[in-house]
């Protein structure tokens, strides 16, 4: 089992500093990131906890899952690894594009009329 859980229904008060010691309940916390919005500068409501052992991790499942932390009862699972997200102007991404759209090679229709 690996080490790293998700913990959901985080209080947006909640700090790494409290989230680390209510996990030290299960064990030895290698870890504790509360994901913060960077436009905001608010807590985004959940974070992840690391655990230094795998049994620490099943641990804390086992016994903080469902348990109230600054009067919000937690979800705590296991983490999924990270997707890769490519960056701006990498692979295929959305946008317009670009390019002529015209069909007549880059005149436009009114050149046609003009000789």
């Amino acid at each position: 089992m690996p080490s790293r859980l998700y913990v959901g229904n985080l209080s947006y008060s909640t700090t790494e500093d409290s989230l680390r010691q209510f996990f030290a309940q299960a064990g030895e916390v290698k870890t504790a990131e509360v994901v913060m919005d960077r436009q905001t500068g608010r807590s985004k409501g959940f974070a992840f906890v690391e655990m230094v052992s795998d049994d620490g991790a099943q641990k804390a499942m086992t016994l903080l899952n469902g348990k109230t932390l600054d009067s919000r009862q937690l979800r705590i699972d296991i983490a999924k690894p990270k997707e890769q997200r490519s960056r701006v102007g990498e692979g295929a991404g959305g946008g317009f594009g670009g390019g002529d759209r015209r069909s007549s090679g880059g005149r436009s229709n009114r050149d046609e009329y003009r000789d």
